[in-house]
C-alpha cells in the first residue's frame, strides 16, 4: 500500500503538480501577470522545490514555458482568434528553412509577360469570358506568401474561429477550478494556446503552398484578389524531368492561370460560394475532448518528439456532422467543376502546343498524387479531392461544349443552380431534364410545376395500364440481368 505522505501518494495531498500549482498561486501567478513575462525564480520557485516534488525539470525549460505563456497572453490582446502575425512569421521561417528562394529576375518577368500575352490570344476564341484587365506578375515564393496571405486568412478564418471556440469550450469545461482561478478563468490562456496552435498550422500550410505553387490560382481559387501571378521557380519545378522547353511549360501554365482568372472575374458568385461552404463547414466544428484525452494517454510532455507526433496525428481532427459532409461534398463538386472547365479550355487553347497533352497528363498526375489544392483543403477542412471527379467534370464540359457550343457552355456558370451536381456529371439526361425549367416560358413553367405537384411525372407514359405493367416487368428483368 502506498504511503500517503510520499509525493506520489494516492490521496493526492502531495501530488507534485498540485504542489506546483499551489506554489504558483501562493506566489501570485495569474493570467494577468503572465502577460508581463517572468520566470520561476521571480515566482519564488526554487529548482530544489521542483526536484523535491519529483519534477526533475531544467529551470531553463520552466523559463521557456513561462515565456510561451507570456507570448500567448500578449497575442490575445486583440479579438483575433488566431495569431496571424505568428502564422505569417512561421510561414516565412518555414520557407527559409526549406531552401533558397532567389528574387525574380528581369528575364523571368519578361518571360511571364510574353507567355501571358500569347495565352490571352489563344484563350479569346475558346471562351466567352473576357480578359480581367490586369497583367500577370512574376513572384518569388516569399512574394507569394506576402501577396496571398490576406486571402488565405479569409479562407482559413472561419475554421480558425470555430476550432478555437470549440477547443476552448471543451478544455475549459474540464479544467479544475483551482487552475481556472490561477489562470483568471482559463479562457484567455486557452484562447492563446488555440490561437498559437492554429497560427503555427496555418503558417506551415502557407509555406508548403508557396513551395509547391506554380501560380496564384493553384488551389482552384485566386489567392490574390485583383492580381494574377506565375512563380518561375514553381514553373521550373513542374517541368523537371519532362524534357520540354521551359517556354512551353510556362505557356501552358499561363493559359491555365489566365483561364481561371477569367472564370472568377466573370462569375463573382463563385468565390463567395466557396467561402460560404467553408463557413458552413466551420459552423459545425466541435472537439471531442474525451477522444483527445484517450488518444493522448501516456504521452510524455517532456518529450518534444512524442508531442509533435501527437499533434501531427488525427487526435485533434473534429468529427464531421451530416451537414458538414454535405458542405464538403458541394465544395468538392464545385472545385472539380472549376478544374474540369480549366482543363477543357486549356486543352482547346493549347492544341497547337506540341507538348500540350504531356503537360496536361503531368497536371493530372500532380492532382492524383496530392498537389497544392489537395494539401490546402485537406489541412483546412479534411477534404479529400478525388481525381476521378475532376475527370468526370472535364468530360461533362467537353461533351456539353461539343453539343451546345462555347457560349452555352460558359453560360452555365451564370448561377449555382445551372451547374450539374456530382451525380449529374455522369448522367447528362438527368441534368438536361432538371435545367429545362430554367429556359422554359412562364406558361411552360406553370404547367410543369402543376404536373409535378399533382404527381403527373410519376404516372405511366401510356394510358394502357396493361402495356405499362408489361413494360415494368421487362424493366425488372433487365435490372436483374
Amino acid at each position: 500500500m502506498a504511503d500517503s505522505n510520499k509525493p506520489n501518494g494516492n490521496n493526492g495531498e502531495n501530488d507534485p503538480f498540485e504542489e506546483l500549482f499551489k506554489k504558483l498561486s501562493e506566489n501570485g501567478f495569474t493570467s494577468g501577470n503572465a502577460a508581463g513575462g517572468f520566470g520561476p525564480q521571480a515566482m519564488g520557485i526554487d529548482p530544489e522545490d521542483l526536484r523535491r516534488m519529483g519534477l526533475n525539470i531544467d529551470p531553463n525549460m520552466i523559463s521557456g514555458i513561462f515565456a510561451s505563456v507570456s507570448s500567448m497572453m500578449n497575442a490575445q490582446n486583440s479579438d483575433e482568434p488566431v495569431n496571424w502575425n505568428l502564422a505569417r512569421q512561421h510561414a516565412r521561417q518555414a520557407l527559409a528553412a526549406g531552401g533558397s528562394d532567389p528574387s525574380v529576375t528581369q528575364n523571368q518577368k519578361s518571360a511571364v509577360a510574353d507567355a501571358t500575352q500569347l495565352a490571352d490570344l489563344w484563350l479569346d476564341p475558346v471562351t466567352s469570358f473576357e480578359r480581367p484587365g490586369y497583367q500577370t506578375e512574376a513572384w518569388s515564393k516569399a512574394e507569394f506568401i506576402e501577396n496571398s496571405f490576406a486571402v488565405f486568412q479569409e479562407i482559413a478564418g472561419p475554421i480558425a474561429v470555430s476550432m478555437s471556440e470549440a477547443m476552448n469550450n471543451s478544455m475549459e469545461a474540464q479544467m479544475p477550478e483551482e487552475i481556472k482561478s490561477m489562470l483568471g478563468g482559463g479562457g484567455n490562456i486557452l484562447s492563446g494556446i488555440g490561437g498559437m496552435m492554429f497560427g503555427m498550422m496555418a503558417g506551415q500550410a502557407v509555406a508548403q503552398l508557396a513551395n509547391e505553387a506554380v501560380s496564384s490560382t493553384d488551389i482552384g481559387l485566386p489567392l490574390a484578389e485583383g492580381r494574377s501571378a506565375l512563380l518561375p521557380a514553381g514553373v521550373a519545378a513542374f517541368g523537371e524531368g519532362l524534357e520540354i522547353p521551359t517556354q512551353e511549360v510556362m505557356l501552358y501554365l499561363a493559359v491555365r492561370e489566365a483561364a481561371l482568372v477569367r472564370l472568377y472575374k466573370s462569375t463573382p458568385w463563385l468565390r463567395d460560394d466557396i467561402i460560404d461552404l467553408i463557413k458552413r463547414y466551420a459552423r459545425g466544428i466541435h472537439i471531442d475532448i474525451e477522444r483527445m484525452q484517450s488518444a493522448a494517454e501516456g504521452l510524455d510532455p517532456m518529450n518534444p518528439e512524442a508531442m509533435q507526433e501527437a499533434f501531427a496525428a488525427d487526435i485533434f481532427t473534429p468529427q464531421n456532422t451530416e451537414d458538414q459532409q454535405l458542405a464538403l461534398q458541394r465544395l468538392e463538386t464545385l472545385l472539380a467543376l472549376v478544374e474540369g472547365w480549366v482543363t477543357v479550355v486549356a486543352e482547346q487553347a493549347t492544341k497547337n502546343l506540341p507538348a500540350s497533352a504531356q503537360l496536361a497528363e503531368t497536371m493530372n498526375r500532380r492532382h492524383a498524387s496530392g498537389g497544392p489544392a489537395e494539401h490546402v483543403f485537406a489541412s483546412l477542412v479534411g477534404l479529400e479531392l478525388h481525381p476521378k471527379l475532376n475527370r468526370e467534370a472535364a468530360a461533362f464540359w467537353r461533351s456539353y461544349g461539343e453539343e451546345h457550343g462555347t457560349d452555352a457552355r460558359d453560360e452555365l456558370w451564370k448561377a449555382p443552380e445551372t451547374l450539374p451536381t456530382a451525380e449529374e456529371l455522369t448522367n447528362l439526361d438527368s441534368y438536361a431534364q432538371r435545367v429545362e425549367i430554367f429556359d422554359a416560358s412562364d406558361d411552360e413553367f406553370d404547367a410543369a410545376l402543376e404536373k409535378l405537384l399533382s404527381g403527373g411525372y410519376d404516372e405511366p407514359a401510356s394510358d394502357d395500364s396493361g402495356d405499362s405493367e408489361d413494360s415494368s416487368e421487362d424493366d425488372t428483368k433487365d435490372d436483374d440481368r
